[in-house]
C-alpha cells in the first residue's frame, strides 16, 4: 500500500516527534538498567531485554499516534513476525542498537529513529542514554547534538595529518578484512565500540572513519545516516554508492561510513 507523502513543512514535525520519542525512550532504558534485567536471546542468536520491548512499545505507540500515515518498520516487532506494507516513505526504528553493549554493562548503546523518503534517510534522531546525548538531523536543521550544554551543531572534521581515527565494532573487532581495507590508510587510532554510536562520532568530528564489513539492518543505519550526512560526511557501498533502504529483506550491504575524507 502506498502511502502520502508528507507536505515539505511538516518535516519540522516529524523530527521534533522523533527526538522526544528517542528521548523519552532513553528514559526507560536508563530505568529498566538501574533496576536490573533479564537478557533472552532471540531466534537469530541476538540478545533482546526488557529494554528492547518496552523502548520500542514507546516509539511505536507515538509514531503511530501523531503521524498514522507513516507505516513503522521497527526491530522487535519484525523478530515478531510482524510485516508492514511500506510505500516511498516509512519509519524505521530500532530502540536499542548495542543490546550486547547494554546486557554487558557498557554505555555504547543507542535508540534510533529514522525516516526514508524514496529510498534516502531524510531525517533521524538518535539517543546514546548512558551519555545522555540526543543526536537530530534533517528539515533544514543540520545535525546538532542536545545535552546538559544546550543544543549545538555538529559537524565532520577535516582529516588529521597525523592519520585517522578509525572506529569498528566490537563484534567484528578481529575480522582479517578490516585490516585489509585500512592498509592503504594512514591510522593514528582504531577503536572497537558497538551500536550507531559509531556513526555519531565521525558526525561530531571525534572520528573519521567506520567501515562496516559485517551485517547490519536497514533499522540499525537511517537514523545515523541522516545525521552523518547533514554534518558533511558519506555513507557509502564499497563501489561508492550512496547507502539505500527499502530493500525486500531490510538487510544493508558493507557499507563505509566517513567523515571528510
Amino acid at each position: 500500500m502506498n502511502t502520502p507523502s508528507m507536505p515539505e513543512h511538516e518535516d519540522g514535525f516529524l523530527l521534533d516527534l522523533a527526538l522526544r520519542l528517542a528521548s523519552e525512550a532513553a528514559d526507560l532504558i536508563r530505568a529498566i538498567r538501574a533496576r536490573g534485567f533479564a537478557t533472552q536471546v532471540k531466534t537469530d542468536s541476538s540478545p533482546v531485554t526488557e529494554a528492547d520491548h518496552a523502548a520500542e512499545a514507546h516509539i511505536l505507540g507515538g509514531l503511530r499516534a501523531h503521524a498514522p500515515a507513516i507505516p513503522v518498520v521497527a526491530e522487535e516487532e519484525m523478530a515478531a513476525g510482524i510485516r508492514i506494507d511500506t510505500g516511498s516513505e516509512f519509519w524505521l526504528v530500532d530502540p536499542l542498537d548495542g543490546t550486547r553493549e547494554f546486557a554487558a554493562g557498557r554505555d555504547d548503546f543507542t535508540v534510533n529513529i529514522g525516516l526514508v523518503r524514496h529510498g534516502r534517510p531524510v531525517l533521524g534522531a538518535v539517543a546514546l542514554p548512558a551519555y545522555h546525548q540526543l543526536y537530530g538531523a534533517g528539515a533544514g536543521r543540520g545535525a546538532f547534538r542536545i545535552d546538559a550544554n544546550g543544543t549545538q551543531a555538529i559537524h565532520v572534521r577535516p582529516a588529521p595529518a597525523e592519520g585517522l581515527r578509525v572506529l569498528a565494532s566490537r563484534h567484528y573487532a578481529d575480522d582479517p578484512r578490516l585490516k585489509d581495507f585500512l592498509g592503504g590508510h594512514r591510522i593514528a587510532h582504531l577503536g572497537n565500540i558497538g551500536s550507531a554510536a559509531k556513526f555519531i562520532r565521525v558526525a561530531e568530528g571525534l572520528a573519521d572513519l567506520y567501515p562496516r564489513l559485517g551485517t547490519t539492518m536497514e533499522w540499525d543505519t537511517a537514523a545515523p545516516q541522516a545525521i552523518v550526512e547533514a554534518a558533511g560526511g558519506t555513507v557509502t557501498t564499497p563501489d561508492g554508492a550512496t547507502l539505500g533502504y527499502g530493500k525486500p529483506d531490510w538487510r544493508n550491504p558493507h557499507f563505509v561510513c566517513r567523515g571528510a575524507v
